[in-house]
């Protein structure tokens, strides 16, 4: 953002005023026939008492070597970092650390973790993810994933090259069948910043054996600025949200595979790609109330998933339209919905609001689109921060989220009962003493057994492995 949420607070001297949101988190981890009550009950009240004293765990450490900090009782472990040497001696460890997963070992045993990283490269991309023999989708591509194996006590037992040749892999998610869905966040054709191939796809990534799905794009999944997916474990249905901040915004779909599941074929064999409307709501930035429902949410088949001539969400989706919203970010599957983040809407782009990020639950069964979380700036904007970015669940309940603003960034976790807590803050400044800057973190997961929390640092491109009381 040209001007940052805290420059806001420092000329208001509102900094550090309070909590960022207004709604409660409850209906993400309640019964759905509670969730709106629940939801609607609450706004007020959670808002108006802020960061509870016990709450989260405690204030924030310094690192003493610069790196990360972090809450007394936790300690973190370098697993990678940018520029030194992959393991396999395949090259130099990428940079622009971004989404990730921790994923079970072979059969999903805990005893090996592999973490799936992307890499956000553009065409002028200081560090590439080098290019493989039989993992390369473009030799003028310099985006990917990486692949770190570990042990149950997080030695890094190996590390390597899980797909190149891709571009702007920004995030993604895992898979029912243990794999990773790496998200191409660009739209560029081939012929454009040095690629011979189009962009803008989904990949399937096998981090026990990347071999096994090489490096085919998945085209029908849609071809747009992709950023992340959630699955459904039960119809294998395949969500996915479009990273748009010029308006027209971009779109929430839905993918229908042919062969669900991880099946024969699997999402290779292709299947239907499809954009949510929800009746007469045609940019949900405008809502701004937590609870707010709306039944009846349709689904509009996309008419040229490949965007041959125009992007999907600039195509006609005929008389009633199609609904979109600003910076659509994460999105992770629980509690039998999907769940997905509007990271902020601003007026002066075309929204219809403005705002720092929006949680919104869709639940299939019901047809159902909840509001569930608003952060500010009409709330108290002191925390937890501006443009949520990766979220995933907690071990204990709640989420943890990534910030991705301006100023200094942090983990931040938010419980059930809409409590919000820092879990970890970025100590690398790469900037100066009197002009401080800070990467945004990103990637975050937790290990199988919850032991374990994994994220990245963006830049300079650095891998944690945080531990404590979870």
């Amino acid at each position: 953002m040209a001007v940052s949420r805290r420059q806001v607070l420092a000329r208001t001297g509102a900094v550090g005023a309070g909590i960022a949101f207004a709604g409660s988190l409850s209906v993400l981890f309640v019964s759905t026939a509670t969730a709106t009550a629940t939801a609607t009950a609450t706004a007020t009240a959670t808002a108006a008492e802020g960061l509870g004293q016990g709450s989260g765990y405690g204030p924030l450490v310094p690192d003493p070597e610069g790196l990360l900090d972090l809450p007394e009782g936790f300690w973190y472990q370098v697993l990678s970092r940018e520029g030194d040497e992959l393991l396999s001696g395949e090259g130099p460890v990428p940079g622009n650390h971004d989404g990730m997963g921790a994923l079970g070992g072979e059969g999903g045993s805990a005893r090996r973790i592999h973490l799936v990283r992307n890499h956000e490269n553009h065409a002028s991309a200081r560090v590439p993810v080098p290019a493989v023999v039989g993992i390369t989708y473009d030799q003028g591509g310099k985006g990917g994933c990486t692949v770190i194996e570990l042990d149950g006590r997080n030695n890094v037992l190996g590390e390597r090259v899980g797909i190149a040749g891709t571009a702007a892999n920004c995030a993604g998610g895992p898979t029912p069948w243990g794999a990773w869905l790496t998200c191409e966040e660009t739209e560029d054709r081939a012929g454009t910043n040095g690629y011979t191939k189009d962009h803008g796809f989904i990949f399937e990534v096998d981090p026990v054996d990347p071999s096994r799905t090489g490096a085919t794009p998945l085209t029908a999944m849609g071809r747009f600025a992709h950023e992340a997916i959630a699955v459904d474990p039960v119809s294998g249905i395949v969500y996915e949200t479009e990273d748009a901040f010029t308006h027209p915004f971009g779109l929430f779909y839905r993918f229908l595979p042919n062969s669900p599941l991880g099946g024969t074929g699997s999402l290779r064999a292709g299947g239907a790609l499809e954009a949510m409307r929800v009746p007469g709501v045609p940019d949900l930035s405008v809502i701004d109330e937590p609870g707010v429902t709306f039944d009846g949410v349709e689904w509009v088949p996309v008419p040229d998933a490949l965007a041959k001539k125009t992007p999907i969400r600039l195509q006609d989706f005929g008389r009633k339209g199609i609904t979109h919203a600003q910076k659509l970010e994460g999105c992770y599957w629980g509690d039998d919905s999907v769940h997905f983040v509007s990271s902020f809407a601003r007026s002066e782009d075309g929204s219809g609001a403005d705002h720092y990020g929006q949680v919104w639950r869709y639940e299939p069964n019901a047809r159902r689109l909840t509001l569930v979380v608003v952060f500010g700036p009409d709330s108290d904007i002191g925390m937890p921060g501006e443009a949520p970015d990766n979220i995933c669940l907690a071990p204990g309940g709640g989420l943890m989220v990534c910030e991705d603003g301006g100023g200094e960034q942090y983990v931040y976790g938010l419980t059930r009962e809409g409590e919000v807590y820092p879990v970890a803050r970025n100590a690398q400044n790469t900037g100066s003493s009197e002009s401080p800057e800070y990467g945004e973190f990103a990637g975050v997961a937790f290990s199988p057994d919850g032991s374990t929390m994994y994220v990245n640092c963006y830049a300079p491109g650095t891998t944690f492995a945080v531990t404590g009381p979870w």
